[in-house]
This record gives C-alpha cells, structure tokens and sequence, in this order.
C-alpha cells in the first residue's frame, strides 16, 4: 500500500493518482480513497462529560460510515496532557502531572470502547512520537522565519488557555462580584469562561500571527465549506478581520510541557503543542507529508473555534502543509433547561446515562436532537420521547411484524416477487433515495437530518403495511402478492439498519443478522455489496424476530 503524491511505475504499467491509497497488483489496480477524522485532544485535568461524549460519538458515526463507503479510515481522538492548569491541578493533588494525566486517560480508554467508539488512535501529548512532532513543527515555523523572541506583558486566563489584551477584556462584558454588569478588565475576568485572569510579565516567543492575517481571510472566502456551521465561519471572519495580533507561544512560568528546541528554559505553548498532534499520530515528522493528511474534518466545540479556525490554519501556513479541508464547529449542552455545572449537580457523566440506557440509545438521541453545531438541551423526557416513538414503534414495530408475517406465512422464507406496482416502484424509490441522500447530508455533518430521512422510510413502509395489509393477502390465498409485498418490506428494512448501523452498530447489527442470517461485521458488510436494492434473493431464509427496542416506561 502506498501514499501516492507522483508518477509511480509497477511492473509494466504505471499509475499517476493523488492522495488515494493505492494497492499494487499487476493484475488489478485496486483505488481506496482516505478519510481523516478527529476530535480535539481532552484536558485531562477534568473528568469525562456529556461534552466529550458527543464530539467523539460524533466522529464514529463519520468513521463507521465512511468505512462503510469503503475508504481507508483513521479516526484520531486522544488527550491533551500539557499546561499550566494540569500542573495546577496536579499541585493540588499532591502528585505529579503525569501521574493525574494517567488516571485521566485510564478514564477515556476504558469509556470509549463502552460508547461502541471505534477509534483508529489514542494520542497522549506526554508520549515520545508526539514530543517529536512538536518540536519538529517548531523546527519548520522558525526556519520559516515566523517565530521571533520577545517579551509579553497581558492578561492569560489558565483554564481557557488564551491570552487577552487590555481592550479585548475591557470591550467585553462581565458580571462583577455584586453582580452589577461591568468589563472584563474590570471584573478581571475572561470573556469566553468569566473565570480569572492573571497579569503576566515574561520572556517569550512569539508566532507571527499577524503575518497571516490576509492569506487566512482569502482562503476562508474561498472555500466556503472549511468552516461550519456558518455562523461559525462569521465569527471568525469577523475576528480575523479585526485585526491579528502576533502570538506568544512560549511560556518560562512553569515546566510541564514540550521544551523549544535549545531554549529549554521556555516550554512551548499549550495549543501550539496540543494542535500538532493531528499530525504527530500520523508518524510527522518521519512521515514530511503524512498518509491521510489532510484531515477531512476536525470535529471541535465551538469554545476552541479560534485556535482550530485561525491559529492552526495559521501555523500550517507557515509549516507549508496542507490544510483541513473542514473544521466544524458544534454547540453546547444544557440539561433540564440548565447550564451544567459541578455546583447544580447536574453535570451528566457517560458512566451514569450508561447505567440507565443502551449506548446506542444515547448515540442515536445526542445525534437526533439537536441540529449539529446549534446548542441543545438534554431531557430525560424528550430521550424517552424520541425512544418510544422513533425507535420502538417506528422501527422496531414494524421489524417484528414483518419478519413474524415472513415466518408465519412462509416460514421465514422469502418468496420471488412477482409483478411490482406504483405502489412497490415508490417504495424502492423512496429507499435509494435515501441512500444518496443520507450521503449528502453527512458529507456537510448534517446528523439529524440524515436520522430524519431514515425515519421517513421507515413511517413509508409502515404505510406500506397498512395500504397492502398481507394478513388479507394470506386469507384471500393471494401469494404472488403476498411474497412481492413481503419481500419489499424485508429489503427495505436491510437497508434502513444498513444506513443506521453506523449510529447504532449494536442495535443495527442485530437488526441485520435478523435478516440476513448472519453475523453483520465491517469486514462482511458494506454500501458497495449490500447497498443496492435486491440483495437477497429467493429463497434466503431469515430469522425469527427479537425485540431490539423495548418500550420505555
């Protein structure tokens, strides 16, 4: 297998063909295109949430997909281990950085894999491959000539990471302590997490953001699709076209991070660091241009916008390297109608919903809820809701009818199909457009609408149901009929849980055993095999059905 960037000769023919995998076969020229999502990296100065869940729930619906699609995939997610606040925390605990980045990755390993989370890599900013890979992003910028040494003096709120200028914090509003609404400079607090900031006088070096300030704004406009959702491209426009000051990325306060190559006495800065490594788990710097680089999408909160949207973008710039070819910014969770929060006691942790639902109940609720890159709210209720409806009488209803029509009738056995008529045509119709459609719409991250056209299939076949009524067709003896509507009904539930397995690959992949006979696997299953409208043939025995979604009290 080979990453492809120029003309390459094998035995005697010769293959020209860009950033494809390309399997070598004198006899066969196999193309596989690559797909790179990720995550960003988690503090591990705090535990898993609600927050984390749903990024990373987000990226192995794409993952799963796209494997589905039959590209190369490599989905990254991992920790980000570095910085002030953790050596803070850990301070607190009494121990040593990386012992509490050690629990706290121990947390996430053990959690993904709970959430059905098919991730390719765990990237830890504290491992040797990732040091190597910051360095050597530090090594490009400054022979490109964009870091220069100098001294800071502003304002840095730990938690966020950011740095402030005096007006930024005196233009925006805060709460002060008797809730009067003042500035931030005032109030000495961060505009984006109104915690506090500190002053800070120090030797630094600093990345010539400014520089880039024209070439980010020409690239953004032109590719209208690198930021989403757009009001997220908006607001980075917007802040770019502020004005961009020069960065300082070197800190000499404390020590827990990656040292500046010969200058060991500065550690470099935390998102300098922790962007990296979307390349570094990709083997850079052994690999100058990695295979799958670049990412396809970087999934993000909307709070670490600015550092994805302006400094990355930014820095690879100047590193010469591709870059992503979407950032995608989502929203935030409240709960109950109310900002989560360790105080209210209502900050949901992956461990307690696990303990009251299925994984894939909780995949399909966060993904069908809210529009991806809007805020939502988390409600008990409107899970049960969506559940009971969507699931249990749409879905697995109309499962278990057919398939005990399929076995009282004919023994489980699918019959051949007879003449079809408008009302079988609009049904496969219907079927394969949802298929193109669903492809559409998680090309643009679209979650809750690919959910939605699903749906509609599936309340169509329900009518499909109730317009022919086989229970009549069996009494009226009528079984040319009865096997044509049977067999339509039980192809078009193939390919409605082929189109959800990747939201629910537990659910789904017994959904598809049911009728197919089989064990579902990736290695078994794809769009390309099983995709297509009449797959199973006469004859094709399927199972008895099983309750996948029981009603929810």
């Amino acid at each position: 297998m080979y990453k492809c960037h120029e003309r390459m000769e094998a035995q005697e023919w010769s293959v020209v063909k860009c950033f494809d995998l390309i399997y070598i076969n004198p006899e066969k020229i196999v193309l596989m295109q690559s797909y790179y999502v990720t995550t960003p990296i988690y503090y591990v100065n705090d535990e898993p949430h609600l927050g984390h869940m749903y990024t990373t729930i987000a990226a192995d619906v794409l993952a799963r997909y796209q494997r589905l699609s039959g590209k190369d995939v490599f989905f990254l997610t991992g920790v980000d281990e570095h910085g002030q606040k953790v050596q803070q925390a850990a301070e607190k605990r009494g121990i040593a950085p990386i012992e509490l980045a050690d629990q706290v990755v121990e947390r996430y390993q053990s959690l993904w894999p709970e959430l059905e989370i098919s991730n390719d890599d765990f990237i830890r900013t504290s491992s040797p491959r990732h040091k190597a890979g910051v360095q050597a992003m530090w090594r490009r910028l400054e022979n490109a000539g964009t870091i220069y040494k100098g001294f800071y003096e502003d304002w840095y709120c730990v938690p966020c990471e950011a740095y402030w200028t005096e007006t930024q914090l005196k233009d925006a509003d805060c709460l002060a302590s008797d809730g009067l609404e003042t500035n931030c400079l005032e109030s000495k607090l961060c505009p984006d997490c109104k915690r506090a900031v500190e002053k800070i006088q120090e030797e630094s070096y600093f990345f010539r953001l400014s520089a880039f300030q024209d070439r980010l704004i020409e690239h953004i406009k032109a590719n209208p699709d690198f930021i989403a959702p757009a009001s997220r491209r908006n607001e980075v426009l917007s802040f770019i076209e502020s004005g961009l000051r020069d960065l300082s990325i070197s800190r000499t306060t404390f020590s827990w991070g990656v040292p500046v190559p010969g200058d060991e006495k500065h550690v470099i800065y935390v998102w300098i660091d922790a962007l990296t490594n979307y390349l570094s788990a990709l083997g850079f710097p052994d690999s100058d241009q990695p295979a799958h680089w670049p990412a396809d999408v970087h999934l993000i909160g909307k709070d670490i916008l600015r550092f994805h949207a302006v400094y990355w973008p930014a820095m690879l710039m100047a590193a010469e390297l591709p870059l992503p070819k979407r950032i995608y910014a989502h929203g935030w969770w409240t709960v109950e109608g109310e900002k989560m929060s360790k105080s209210r006691g209502n900050a949901l942790r992956p461990a307690e919903l696990l303990a009251q639902y299925d994984a894939d109940v909780l995949r399909y609720f966060l993904l069908r809820e809210v529009p991806f890159g809007q805020d939502g709210d988390f409600s008990f209720s409107a899970l049960k809701q969506r559940y009971n409806s969507e699931l249990a009488n749409d879905v697995g209803n109309l499962l278990n009818r057919s398939l005990a029509m399929l076995n009282k009738y004919r023994d489980g056995l699918l019959g051949a199909v007879a003449e079809e008529n408008e009302i079988d045509r609009a049904l496969i119709a219907d079927a394969q457009a949802m298929q193109r459609e669903v492809a559409d719409y998680m090309d643009k991250q679209s979650f809750h609408l690919v959910l939605e056209r699903i749906n509609a299939v599936v309340r169509h076949g329900n009518r499909y149901v109730e317009d022919n009524a086989p229970w009549v067709l069996a009494k009226q003896g009528d079984d040319a009929r009865l096997d044509t509507v049977l067999y339509h009904l039980i192809e078009m539930l193939r390919l409605v849980a082929l189109q959800l397995l990747p939201f629910m690959p537990e659910k789904m992949a017994a959904m598809l055993e049911q009728i197919m006979n089989r064990s579902v696997t990736v290695e078994n299953c794809s769009f390309a095999t099983d995709g297509g409208w009449g797959v199973l043939a006469a004859g094709h025995q399927c199972r008895k059905p099983e309750p996948l979604f029981p009603r929810m009290d």
